[in-house]
This record gives structure tokens, C-alpha cells and sequence, in this order.
């Protein structure tokens, strides 16, 4: 199974930048492995409604500093103070769609982009996953009930207390 850090140094080779770019991308989409660390984990965010998630987690895109001249990212620039070459990089933003990231995490994993109705679909029900109260017929009988009357000494003690 993958590793967060392996899912962004592949972004940082495709889009550019540096790892430590994408890593807080990459490890929302893993994040459900604290819940239930195997392949499974992946039914909560390895699909198209999940990647739709991150981009509104993330915004729609984030921004690298990348060199003009060299192609390096900024990051690997502040790990080495004490190069003299430092000074000489000229840094613009890029924008990297975060679907994009998302997409490519997803495909990395699964080889493909599945729907949350793919992961869905093979679920198996339990009794219990259907055990659910009917609620709106619960609100309907206690609208029918007659209101309930305060006791005349309870109402009197909440009134002094109010300063009515």
C-alpha cells in the first residue's frame, strides 16, 4: 500500500514542485486508514465524490514556487541556507489543480477513478444498517397528543424565578 510521501514525490515529478507540496493532499485521501488500516480504508475517499471533497477541502488549485531557470521547487531552496546559488533562483507561482492531485492519488491506488456507487454497490447489508425509527410518525402522534399542562405551582416558581 502506498504512503503518503511516495503519492507526492510522483505529484512533484509530474506537476513539479516539491513533495512537501502535495503531502497534506495526499494524506487527507489516507486519513480513514487510522479507522481501518487496509484496502478498505479506500471506500471513504478513493472515488469521484471524495476527490470532489478535497478540491473543496483544498480550494481548486495550489500554488508552487517554481525557478524559471532551473525547475526547482522552493522548498528544496529553504533546506539549504548556506548555498550561494540560492540568491540567484527567480521563483513564479504555478497553480496545480487539486483535482488533479486527487485524481492521480485515486489512480495510483485503484488504477482507476471509481463512483461512490461503485464502492457502494458491493456493500453488504446488514439488519442493522436498515433498523431506523420512524421518526416522522413519531412527530405526527406527539402533535396529536393534547399539550401538556404545567403544573399551576411549577409554572409559579418559573415565573418568580424569570422576574415576570
Amino acid at each position: 500500500m502506498a504512503n503518503p510521501w511516495h503519492h507526492s514525490v510522483s505529484s512533484a515529478k509530474s506537476h513539479g514542485g516539491e513533495p512537501e507540496d502535495y503531502l497534506q493532499v495526499h494524506a487527507w485521501f489516507d486519513m480513514s486508514k487510522e479507522h481501518f488500516a487496509d484496502f478498505r480504508h479506500r471506500a471513504l475517499r478513493h472515488h469521484t465524490q471524495g476527490i470532489f471533497e478535497c478540491e473543496r477541502t483544498f480550494g481548486p488549485t495550489i500554488e508552487l514556487s517554481i525557478c524559471k531557470r532551473c525547475g526547482t521547487g522552493m522548498m528544496s531552496m529553504l533546506h539549504d541556507e548556506d548555498d550561494p546559488v540560492v540568491g540567484s533562483h527567480e521563483f513564479e507561482p504555478k497553480l496545480v489543480p487539486t483535482r488533479w492531485i486527487g485524481e492521480q492519488h485515486v489512480q495510483e491506488d485503484l488504477g482507476f477513478i471509481p463512483s461512490l456507487g461503485d464502492w457502494l454497490k458491493t456493500m453488504q447489508p446488514e439488519p442493522w444498517m436498515n433498523k431506523s425509527r420512524r421518526l416522522s410518525k413519531e412527530l405526527e402522534e406527539a402533535e396529536r397528543e393534547p399539550p401538556r399542562i404545567l403544573d399551576p405551582e411549577v409554572a409559579k416558581g418559573v415565573a418568580d424565578a424569570l422576574g415576570d
